[in-house]
This record gives C-alpha cells, structure tokens and sequence, in this order.
C-alpha cells in the first residue's frame, strides 16, 4: 500500500509542487529582496532571512499533512475505493499508516532541499542543534498529521475535505507566524503559537537560538515543554482519527 501511494504522491504534480518544491523556492525568492538580506542590530545581528527560514519550511508540512492526506482520503471515500478496501483484510489503520509514511517521506525530502538550498546559495547555516530540530521536527510534524487525519477519517467528500484543509492551513499558519511576524504579535497569540503544531517556535530555537530568542514571548516556553505539549497532540489526534475512521 505504501508503495502504491507514493506512485500516486508522485503523479500529483500540484502537491509535488506545492508541498515539496515551494518552501525552498519561497525562501530563494525572499532571499533575493536585498533588504531581507541585510543585518539589524534589533535583530541581534541577524538577517530578515535567517529568522524566516524556519517558517518556509513549515509551509510544506502543514500543507501536505492538513490539505493533501486529507483530500486523498476523502476521495478514497467519495468514490467508493475505501468501501472495496473494507471487502478486504486491509485495514482501517493501514490506509492511514500509509499515507502517513508517504507524507513524512515527501516533508523530509522538502525540508533537506531547503537546509542545503538555505546554506548554499544563502548563506543561512544548517541548524544549530541537529538533534532538537530533529525532534522538533518530527514531533511537530507526528501533531500535523494526527490533525489531517481527523479529517481524513471522517469528511465525506474532496470538497470538503479541501474546505476544511484550507481553513486548518490558515490557522495554524497564523499561529505559527507565516502571515504575521511572531514578534509584532501580541504576547497571548505568542505564547499559543509556542504550544500548537507545527512548533515553529521549538524549530526555530532549535535552528538559531538567537532567532528563537527575538520570536519567543518574555520568558518564553521551555524547550521541552513545547515538544512534550505537541507531541501529546500527536497521539492524541492520531488515536481519534484511529477511532472515527470509517469506510464510507
């Protein structure tokens, strides 16, 4: 089953686009305005660009794991495939393990483009803390995907799967502080930003801790905490997608 969905991931060429190749060109593209370029002293020394890069990075995350697994599901659902699977010992599990596998697989690949991509043309250094932004990024991403499959086991319908998804991706984006830089937000949206998927604040404390400290809220969360907080969203998202699950 894994190997049929990453045939199919890879024949999307919207997703393939979108999810993979976006956040490496989103950061080259920003990377090309001079003045992001540029080092501040209100930034401790830092570019605009080494601040940011975190987040282009989670623009793919949230978009496969929020909009693409729950639209393929939902299709799945909507044209009667999950309906034939349930004829079959497959399991409901193994439809959504599946697609998980596929969608951790296409993040990582995105995400080790944007790192080199950052570093060599760039010039933004890979992750300070390799073993943090590791966890960081496989917790935050274990929360996104347990979110999508909420969604996935249940919508009946591409449509609204996507209507959902879309509205999931502007929130968490918001939060997580892609629309609006983190520090022109008032502390209380900070500080639900530090503690809900995707955890860009725990990623990018884990790949700067200078650019962690400018986006942190006074104090700021620990660490461990926001790891801890996302990943008991993980497992708690991914047992009720688990247990609503359902064939038609």
């Amino acid at each position: 089953m894994v190997k049929i969905e990453t045939r199919l991931f890879l024949r999307d060429s919207a997703t393939v686009i979108f999810g993979v190749l976006f956040p490496p060109a989103l950061l080259l593209g920003l990377g090309a305005i001079p003045a992001l370029r540029e080092a501040s002293p209100e930034t401790g020394g830092l570019r605009p660009i080494d601040i940011w890069a975190p987040t282009a990075l989670v623009f793919g995350m949230v978009m496969i794991a929020v909009q693409h697994v729950p639209g393929v599901v939902a299709t799945y659902r909507e044209r009667g495939i999950l309906r034939r699977l349930s004829t079959t010992p497959a399991h409901p599990r193994g439809v959504l393990f599946a697609q998980m596998i596929v969608a951790f697989a296409s993040v990582i690949g995105s995400a080790a483009l944007m790192i080199f991509v950052a570093w060599a043309v760039l010039d933004i250094a890979p992750p300070a803390q390799p073993l943090e932004f590791v966890v960081a990024f496989i917790v935050g991403y274990a929360a996104l995907l347990g979110i999508g499959m909420i969604s996935a086991a249940v919508v009946r319908t591409s449509s609204a799967a996507n209507q959902i998804g879309t509205l999931l991706f502007v929130a968490l984006m918001f939060f997580g502080g892609a629309f609006l830089p983190r520090v022109l937000m008032p502390d209380v949206l900070r500080e639900i930003g530090e503690l809900i998927p995707p955890g860009l604040q725990a990623l990018t404390t884990a790949w700067s801790a200078e650019a962690g400290e400018i986006t942190a809220t006074a104090g700021g969360q620990p660490f461990w905490l926001q790891i801890a907080v996302t990943a008991g969203i993980a497992v708690i998202a991914s047992g009720i997608a688990a247990k609503l699950f359902r064939w038609e």
